[in-house]
């Protein structure tokens, strides 16, 4: 018989206008009774749960992730239980034997025997400190959205500043958005007033390039984006100074983060002390967190053979950051430990698979930066690619060894 863990648990099916809770009781001679019960999920219902479960002494929760209705369950029970919040695929009913009281039944049996596989969650004010910075990314987005409506709106008007200018969004280009917004019959302005330093060197090719026409149209357009857009920054902003105060007490985790290379802007250090946290002993080694961060490949074996061996879709957030930290710091050569082992395995796998070891390799010094409270060094992979005095290789070995770590051989 498998081993019970928790003799008294409760197995919670949340919805969004009610939970339903079982709490699963095992005696000496390992009988199950059961008791149910239905709440509202109103923060009065809630109260009843918690003071439900502990009459009945039930300090070990387990409920399914369901969209955002867990949440509320969670912060209110978060003092009185230990709560162990499980991916839905972890506690799918059998089908056909599919109900309310029967799904909370289900979520205790296998609690009870402690088969579900407990989601990382980090305290309160980490949470918080992830809600701000994930709405953050949502309006970084929404900025660079209008932005690329607004070029849309300048290539059907046939100006072609991005053609000619880096960035459209520049002050010399906004100046001449600005103009031709307000001005959309003066086709033949002086624009030169209007460039600053290098820009003039270009003033021939800005001029045709604002051989456009503006419809009142994509005028009114044009004004709404950009009215939109500067609104957008000004939240963005608010949204910082809101952050910035918040992530306070972390500013030792995030000046230790921010020695790891790549990573040079301060909100980058906080949106990753955001989503693994500070306290790094709630994962036993550093490939557990690379595999919660959805860095690491799948076990898919099957009579002997490896089927896909893709990594999962997890981190959403963290991933995609890390991923951009690694491009950025494999193009430096401030750092041949990285860019070495990028090169590396490039030249056998690829552009992408060499990305995410990289991204792999930041997250796991990462790891051990937080955990020994120490900053990042260098010299520690230097170390590793040190071979033996003693050791003796051949002159092809020397080149191909050369060539994986990116020189070329003549």
């Amino acid at each position: 018989m498998l081993k019970i863990v928790y003799p008294i648990c409760c197995g919670i099916d949340v919805h969004k206008k009610f939970v339903v809770a079982c709490i699963a009781s095992t005696d000496d001679r390992g009988v199950t009774s059961y008791r149910s019960n239905r709440f509202s999920t109103f923060t009065s219902g809630l109260n009843k749960l918690s003071e439900w479960l502990l009459s009945n002494s039930c300090r070990h929760v387990c409920m399914e992730s369901t969209g955002k209705y867990w949440i509320p369950v969670y912060n209110i029970l978060e003092d009185v239980s230990h709560i162990t919040l499980a991916h839905p695929k972890y506690v799918k009913a059998i089908r056909g034997k599919k109900t309310d009281k029967k799904d909370a039944r289900w979520i205790a049996d296998l609690f009870k025997h402690d088969l579900v596989a407990a989601s990382f969650m980090p305290p309160l004010c980490i949470r918080q400190l992830r809600d701000l910075m994930r709405y953050r990314f949502k309006l970084t987005n929404f900025g660079s959205s209008e932005k690329n409506r607004m070029q849309n709106c300048l290539t059907v008007s046939n100006i072609q500043l991005a053609s000619v200018v880096s960035d459209t969004f520049g002050k010399s280009s906004m100046k001449i958005i600005d103009y031709l917004l307000e001005n959309p019959d003066d086709r033949d302005f002086d624009f030169i007033p209007l460039l600053h330093g290098s820009m003039k060197s270009k003033a021939d090719s800005i001029r045709l390039a604002l051989d456009g026409m503006i419809t009142v149209e994509q005028q009114q357009k044009m004004k709404i984006i950009l009215c939109h857009y500067s609104e957008i920054k000004k939240c963005k902003k608010d949204l910082e100074s809101v952050i910035l105060s918040l992530s306070e007490p972390y500013a030792r985790q995030c000046s230790l983060v921010s020695t790891v290379p790549g990573i040079k802007n301060p909100f980058s250090a906080i949106a990753i002390i955001s989503e693994i946290g500070a306290d790094m002993s709630v994962f036993l080694t550093a490939k557990h967190l690379c595999s919660w961060a959805g860095l690491t490949p799948q076990n898919n074996e099957s009579a002997g053979k490896r089927h896909s061996v893709r990594i999962s879709r997890a981190g959403v957030y963290i991933k995609p950051l890390l991923v951009q930290c690694a491009n950025a710091v494999v193009r430096s050569e401030k750092h041949p430990e990285i860019r070495g082992r990028y090169l590396s395995i490039k030249k056998r796998r690829g552009h992408k698979r060499a990305i995410i070891a990289i991204t792999r390799m930041l997250l796991t010094a990462i790891y051990h930066i937080l955990l020994k409270d120490e900053p990042y060094n260098s010299e520690l992979y230097k170390k590793v690619e040190i071979l033996p005095k003693t050791r003796s290789i051949t002159v092809d070995q020397a080149i191909s060894f050369a060539r994986r770590h990116g020189y070329s051989v003549a």
